[in-house]
């Protein structure tokens, strides 16, 4: 059956549609209401001093899942990996409700971690193979706007739920919009074939990604304890054990920006993560340096998601006008409009509510339009290494990269403080940073072309 009469909510793709967006918008609005949520959950579980092994855990265990499950798919599908990253992330949430200590607590984390990585690769592998190249961009772009979407909503409906009942009904509310993403689109799921591709096991996989684990888990230790003698020496050594696995798990040449699939990674990791880090910090700059209420703060932010979703949908449009030949130019220029959108936001002692608002609407089409197309043309270049490790690469560019950059970013701001530094100085020299990633995704983004 032609493709070129249907869309993504056609009847052939209706239920795997809404069940890929129904488990996205699960694992984002979980993941950014615990943001909201942490501080409740640390105090009422006496484990302040064990606040920030909330966000880690769940970050180590994600690149398990993610690096893992990319060597599983490639070899006996996606159904088997999804149907039992859903049941570890459902055990995980009820651990999380149920929690009677913080312990409990950081291994309901890692579960959700292991269950989120997997799941959001086994999405990725679906969408390769079960919609055709000229819907990908629209279904992507779905996808996009199906994580955003939390982003305006999720930490204030976790908020409300936490203050007017518990924050342990925020875990328990997630649980039925998984067990409606099952039914919908396990079906799908199970009719989904890959040709095994071969190679290792997937034995020396599963230890180089422990290893990375290990490393990032020193590494970030390391960034907390800056700028002591200590913490100097854990980050080198977990920068250490992160390289070399990184070397061996991605493809060849993604650190140098090689051409090719390299550089498509290399592109959205780069500003994925700078996009995100700079979201943070932003809100941080508006609260504690411009006065900003955190609801103000919160809506600006938003307004950033608000234009990534318009631009999502219309790009899916814009790819089936052009039948494709304009993705890397959008690529491009979504990541100039993203550093333009960071420049903007970037010298924080002129930054107002209206220019906050400008740079995040730019930022928001920028990035719009380089992330779904990003994947797009992941796919379109997909070879040997299989759909699921293209996959698990995808997600690991969205998790992995981001998460570093937010600790690197915070380390900034401690050492610049350490120094003598005001919040305000050392908020601009953590925006620098970010300008400085986005300026390495543009040399990158030119370079996705595969050599001819």
């Amino acid at each position: 059956m032609s493709s070129n009469h249907q869309g993504i909510f056609s009847p052939r793709y209706f239920a795997l549609s809404i069940g890929i967006i129904l488990s996205v918008m699960a694992v984002g609005f979980e993941g950014l209401s615990v943001t909201t949520i942490a501080p409740s959950i640390a105090g009422d579980l006496n484990g302040l001093s064990l606040f920030g092994w909330i966000f880690s855990t769940y970050l180590l265990a994600q690149i398990i899942g993610t690096l893992v499950v990319g060597r599983i798919i490639d070899k006996r599908g996606p159904a088997a990996p999804f149907t039992v990253a859903l049941l570890l992330f459902i055990v995980g949430l009820i651990a999380a409700a149920t929690a009677s200590d913080m312990y409990i607590m950081i291994g309901s984390r890692a579960l959700q971690g292991l269950g989120a990585g997997a799941m959001m690769t086994c999405v990725y592998t679906a969408i390769s193979l079960s919609y055709p190249d000229e819907l990908r961009a629209k279904i992507l772009g779905a996808f996009g706007t199906a994580y955003v979407l939390p982003s305006m909503l999720g930490p204030y409906v976790a908020g409300l739920i936490a203050d007017h009942w518990s924050w342990r009904f925020v875990f328990w509310g997630i649980l039925p919009v998984l067990v409606v993403s099952a039914f919908l689109s396990l079906p799908a799921f199970r009719k989904l074939k890959v040709q095994n591709t071969g190679g290792d096991s997937g034995s020396s996989s599963t230890w180089m990604a422990l290893l990375l684990t290990m490393g990032t888990g020193i590494f970030l230790v390391g960034l907390s304890r800056l700028p002591s003698i200590v913490g100097f020496v854990l980050v080198t050594i977990g920068f250490v054990f992160m390289v070399f696995p990184l070397r061996k798990l991605l493809p060849k040449g993604t650190l140098t920006l090689r051409r090719g699939m390299p550089a498509i990674l290399a592109t959205r990791g780069l500003f994925f993560a700078a996009y995100t880090s700079t979201q943070n910090f932003l809100v941080l700059a508006l609260i504690d340096v411009k006065g900003i209420t955190p609801s103000q703060a919160g809506l600006i932010v938003a307004s950033a998601a608000l234009s990534w979703c318009i631009i999502a949908y219309l790009q899916g449009r814009w790819d089936a006008a052009d039948q494709g030949r304009g993705r890397h130019m959008r690529i491009f220029i979504g990541v100039l409009l993203l550093a333009t959108g960071i420049a903007i936001v970037f010298w924080v002692p002129v930054v107002t509510v209206t220019i906050a608002v400008i740079g995040q609407i730019i930022a928001g089409v920028g990035i719009g339009l380089a992330h779904p197309i990003s994947g797009v043309v992941a796919f379109s270049q997909t070879g040997e290494e299989g759909v699921g490790q293209t996959s698990a690469n995808l997600q690991f560019a969205d998790s992995f990269t981001p998460g570093v950059v937010i600790g690197i970013g915070g380390s900034i701001l401690v050492v610049c403080q350490a120094g003598g530094m005001s919040l305000q100085s050392g908020l601009i020299v953590a925006m620098g940073f970010h300008l400085l990633l986005i300026v390495m995704s543009i040399i990158a983004s030119t370079r996705i072309s595969p050599r001819r």
